[in-house]
């Protein structure tokens, strides 16, 4: 007898449409699984023949055959057991074919029969809605999180018997429905109103949030950088539907993902420490997943004590940076995740912190060995550096009014929507992705203009890069001021940020 379920498998953040089949016949006893499987998906013959014993399904002795197809497609995960232990109960008579025909199945399966949770449910349950499958059968604990999306109704059950009964008769069963949103649990506990002086670096906070731009903050400690960079995500505009969904699925698959709330709603905030390593950064693994840059994807990637980082580590970003992308190739696949991250990063002058003031003791050849630790290249693609000086008493002390995070959040969003506008029609919408031909078109200037880029371009020693991420802050710091052309006032605060290469790097 023959049996079939449908199910998927997850290479990269995506889910591949997966067919389980199941034969049995006569034959001397034989439990054999085939289809380009790994070892924990081979293991799922024995989970799944103790569950069936254990919830009461009774497999006669014959031969029993189970293909996963389709055969070229490398099968890796906990997922297959459910689809598999389903396939195998058509395959014995004990569901009807067409009971199970119209279902996606996902789910581990423990030797007693409950069903556990697996990692990458949003995945699964969107490439059910892309195939135009009407419902899923997910474990309990996934799903509230399956439940998110419409179109595709989603069923959770603890136990394989459960799903028997189901099947069996569906009637009298309802899917599980998502909570709706209730957005004031979405607010930050923080804000920027709470930093008291550094107005300058607020404001670089601020363009850089606008356009999407790398910052990178110097200062001594104590000085506020990892205040301002932890409220960067105050001032940006909140996620799209769409958006939430694309986080949401890198976080499933990663198994970060709050399994109550279903959605992230809010933007990402990933802060690795020092001691990350490549594949930690930017994904891979011997099963790719994906690293803090793609955790990071469409919010904020925060790199504390840039310097103390390894330099070879730091420069696998630069490709991610520009192609917004990171593609992670292994003998059998290739897996793409996402890259579109802000940037934002702090890091003292030196070792101690406090060149090049008469606190710092380091020597000038000690400087320049602990700055060496971000190569130019990687530099070059940080499209803002500011200095965060310490804080004075004075400043401390006095009573004024600063900027809040929702006045600042105004600016950006008016920013974001100028720039939607312009861009429309393209998949990239911020002045930071722009490229080549784009700047010259989007980003032009005066004669005047170009007269201060030549001679900061000379005096300065810019790159060609670095010559054109000047034009796009200039664009954004144009937007801000919702100004139609860029005016020397806008170039010459974009030229301002790049000042600091030439007084750490080059000076």
């Amino acid at each position: 007898m023959y049996g079939k379920t449908e199910t998927s498998c997850i290479v990269g953040i995506d889910g591949e449409r997966v067919i389980v089949e199941a034969d049995y016949g006569d034959g001397l006893p034989e439990f054999a699984m085939v289809g380009f499987l790994s070892s924990e998906v081979k293991e799922a013959r024995e989970r799944v023949r103790a569950a069936l014993k254990n919830s009461g399904i009774v497999v006669p002795p014959g031969r029993l055959t189970v293909n996963l197809s389709p055969a070229d497609l490398k099968k890796q995960g906990n997922s297959f057991d459910l689809p598999i232990a389903v396939a195998i109960m058509v395959a014995l008579g004990i569901l009807p074919q067409e009971n199970v025909n119209g279902f996606l199945l996902i789910g581990e399966i423990s030797l007693e029969g409950e069903l556990r949770s697996v990692n990458g449910t949003l995945s699964h349950v969107l490439a059910a809605r892309e195939r135009g499958i009407r419902a899923c059968i997910l474990p309990k604990a996934n799903a509230r999180e399956g439940a998110v999306l419409s179109a595709v109704d989603v069923y959770g059950f603890e136990t394989l018997r459960e799903v028997l009964l189901f099947l069996l008769d569906p009637s009298g069963t309802e899917p599980v429905r998502a909570e709706p949103e209730r957005r004031e649990e979405y607010r930050y506990a923080m804000d920027f109103s709470e930093i008291l002086g550094q107005e300058s670096v607020k404001r670089a906070a601020a363009v850089a949030s606008a356009g999407m731009h790398g910052l990178l903050m110097i200062g001594p400690p104590g000085s506020g950088k990892t205040l301002t960079a932890r409220r960067i995500p105050t001032i940006l505009p909140p996620l799209s539907e769409a958006e939430q969904i694309e986080c949401s699925k890198i976080h499933s698959v990663a198994g970060t993902l709050d399994r109550e709330s279903g959605l992230i709603r809010m933007r990402p905030f990933r802060s690795p420490h020092q001691t990350v390593t490549a594949s930690g950064l930017i994904g891979g693994g011997t099963i790719p997943k994906p690293g803090e840059m793609s955790l990071a994807h469409n919010g904020v990637l925060f790199l504390d004590e840039l310097a103390e980082h390894n330099r070879n580590t730091l420069d696998l970003l630069r490709n991610p940076l520009e192609d917004k992308k990171i593609t992670i190739s292994r003998l059998n696949s290739s897996c793409v995740f996402p890259t579109k991250v802000m940037l934002v990063c702090a890091m003292n002058p030196c070792k101690c912190g406090y060149y090049p003031g008469s606190r710092c003791h380091c020597s000038e050849r000690d400087v320049r060995r602990y700055l060496s630790h971000i190569s130019k290249p990687l530099l070059d693609r940080i499209d803002i550096t500011v200095e965060v000086p310490a804080v004075s008493i004075e400043e401390l002390e006095r009573k004024g009014r600063t900027a809040t995070s929702e006045e600042m959040r105004a600016l950006v969003i008016r920013a974001w929507e100028i720039q939607k506008e312009r861009y429309k029609g393209r998949k990239d919408v911020f002045n930071a992705h722009l490229e080549g031909s784009e700047v010259r078109k989007y980003c032009e200037t005066g004669p005047e203009g170009r007269e201060l880029l030549r001679r900061s371009f000379e005096s300065l020693g810019l790159s060609v890069r670095a010559h054109d991420r000047i034009l796009k802050v200039a664009r954004t710091v144009a937007d801000m001021d919702g100004a139609e052309k860029i005016t020397t006032a806008h170039l010459a605060e974009a030229i301002s940020y790049r000042s600091l290469d030439r007084k750490f790097w080059t000076g």
